[in-house]
C-alpha cells in the first residue's frame, strides 16, 4: 500500500509499541538515551535553531515521476532552464519564500555527483548528463529572488515505481547487496549500515558543495508496505540478512524496535552531520502526519507509522534532531479521524523543544476529479495554522498545483493569504 492509498482511510490495525532500549551502534555513537524508542528526557541538541524571521510559506518541488518539473524527461538543457526560472517567478508571484526541490528521488541525483548517477527524470535515461547542473541553476535563480532553496533527498528509496530506463551502471542496485526489491521498486535495507552511509555521504556531498538553506527528508523510510495478491497478506521488508547479522553479534532488540533504532541513528547522525558540514543550515522532516496511536487526540486514527514505517517522529522531536517539522497533514478539516486542526494542535503539544511546525498541506487535492478540494480549504488551513500556531507556516504540495493555478488557487492565495507581503 503506498502513501496515496492511506490519504483517506479512516483506520488501519495498530500494532502495539515497543519500548526495548536499543545497544548503542558503534562511532560515531548516540546516547542510549538518544537512541532508546523508550527515551523520556530532551537530548542535548545544541542551541535552539533561531525562529524563522518571517512565516515560512514553501512549496515542494517534486521530480519523481516528473510530478512538478521538469515538465516531462528529455527536454534541452535551455527548456528545462526556462522552467526553473518560470517556477520560481510563479514562487514570488504568489508569495512564497522558500522551495524544496527534490534532488535526490531513488539514489540517483539532479545535481552534479560522484557518488550517484544522473536521474532519468532529466533526460530520460539514468546516468545521462543532462547538459549543465541543475541544482547550482536552482540556487541561482532562487537567490536572485530572494527565495530559500531546501534540498529534498529520499533516504533510502533505490528505485521508484514509474522509472523507465535501464539501470546506470553506478547506481548501486547493481552492485550491493543490500539494495533490496520490494514490490516494484528497489529500496536501501535501513538496518544494513552501509545504506546509512551511503545517505549520509549524499548529504556531506551536497552541503559540501551547494550553498542550500536545508536539507530535507520525507516520510519514505522503511517502505509503505504492500499486500500480496495471492495471499491478502502484508508482505515483510526483506531485511532477513541484516537482522541475522544484527543479532549474531549479540543484538537483543526485537525486529521491530531494531528496526527503528536504524532509522533513529540515521536521522540524529543526519542532524549532526548537517550542522557540521554547513553551520546554519535548516535540517526539515516532512513525516506522515499521524502521530503514534497512543499520542493521538481523541477520535483520530489511522495508519501508524511508528509501526509501519518504524519512524519514530515523537523520539525525533524531543531529543531536537531537525530543525522544522513539517507532518503531512494531507486531510480535510471536515475529516474526522484525520482532522486537521487537532493534528496540528497534537504535533505542537509533542514539540518540548519548540522546533518549528511547518504543516504539509495538499495543495494538489485541488484537481479535476470528483474529489477535489476546492481553493477555500487551503485558504482555510493556513487561517487554521496562523491561529494555533502564530508566526510559524506552512507547506503546498506541491508547486505543479499552484503553477497551473487550479481552479484559481494561486489566485486566492495571492490576494487573500499573501495579500500582505
Amino acid at each position: 500500500m503506498k502513501r496515496r492509498d492511506l490519504l483517506s482511510l479512516a483506520s488501519v490495525p495498530l500494532l502495539a509499541a515497543c519500548a526495548t532500549p536499543p545497544t548503542p551502534p558503534t562511532a560515531p555513537s548516540p546516547t542510549d538515551a538518544a537512541l532508546a524508542a523508550s527515551s523520556q528526557a530532551p537530548g542535548a541538541a545544541g542551541k535552539l535553531p533561531p525562529p524563522p524571521p518571517r512565516e515560512w510559506r514553501a512549496a515542494w518541488i517534486a521530480t519523481v515521476a516528473n510530478i512538478d518539473w521538469p515538465s516531462k524527461p528529455g527536454l534541452s538543457a535551455e527548456a528545462q532552464q526556462a522552467e526553473i526560472k518560470s517556477l520560481c517567478d510563479t514562487a514570488v508571484n504568489i508569495g512564497l519564500n522558500a522551495l524544496i526541490l527534490q534532488v535526490r528521488t531513488s539514489a540517483d541525483a539532479l545535481y552534479e555527483s560522484k557518488l550517484e548517477p544522473w536521474s532519468e527524470y532529466l533526460t530520460g535515461t539514468q546516468g545521462q548528463h543532462p547538459g549543465y547542473d541543475p541544482l547550482a541553476v536552482w540556487l541561482a535563480e532562487c537567490r536572485l529572488r530572494g527565495l530559500e532553496l531546501h534540498a529534498w533527498i529520499n533516504p533510502y528509496r533505490a528505485r521508484h515505481s514509474s522509472a523507465k530506463s535501464e539501470l546506470a551502471s553506478t547506481h548501486i542496485g547493481r552492485s550491493r547487496d543490500w539494495v533490496k526489491r520490494y514490490g516494484d521498486q528497489l529500496w536501501m535495507d535501513p538496518g544494513d549500515p552501509a545504506a546509512a552511509e551511503q545517505t549520509l555521504a549524499v548529504v556531506r556531498d551536497i552541503l559540501s558543495r551547494y550553498a542550500v538553506d536545508g536539507i530535507h527528508i520525507d516520510d519514505y523510510f522503511y517502505p509503505y508496505p504492500i499486500t500480496d495478491p495471492a495471499t491478502k497478506l502484508e508482505v515483510d521488508f526483506p531485511d532477513e540478512p541484516s537482522w541475522q547479522r544484527y543479532t549474531a553479534k549479540g543484538g537483543s532488540l526485537g525486529r521491530h524496535d531494531w528496526r527503528r533504532y536504524s532509522v533513529n541513528t540515521l536521522v540524529q547522525r543526519m542532524y549532526v552531520l548537517a550542522h557540521e558540514v554547513r553551520p546554519g543550515t535548516r535540517v526539515g522532516i516532512s513525516p506522515f502526519g499521524l502521530p503514534k496511536p497512543d499520542m493521538r487526540p481523541a477520535g483520530i486514527a489511522g495508519f501508524s507509522q511508528y509501526d509501519k514505517l518504524y519512524a519514530d517522529v515523537e523520539l525525533w522531536l524531543r531529543e531536537g534532531w531537525m530543525d522544522y517539522l513539517a507532518p503531512q497533514l494531507y486531510w480535510p478539516r471536515a475529516q474526522t479521524a484525520q482532522a486537521f486542526e487537532p493534528l496540528l494542535q497534537a504535533w505542537r503539544a509533542l514539540n518540548p523543544l519548540g522546533r518549528p511546525i511547518h504543516p504539509g498541506l495538499f495543495t494538489s487535492r485541488i484537481n479535476d476529479t470528483p474529489q477535489s478540494w476546492l481553493p477555500d480549504e487551503v485558504v482555510a488551513q493556513i487561517d487554521a495554522v496562523r491561529r494555533l500556531s502564530p508566526g510559524s507556516g506552512h507547506i503546498h504540495f506541491s508547486m505543479a498545483a499552484l503553477s497551473q493555478n487550479r481552479k484559481g488557487i494561486a489566485d486566492a492565495l495571492r490576494s487573500q493569504s499573501y495579500a500582505a507581503r
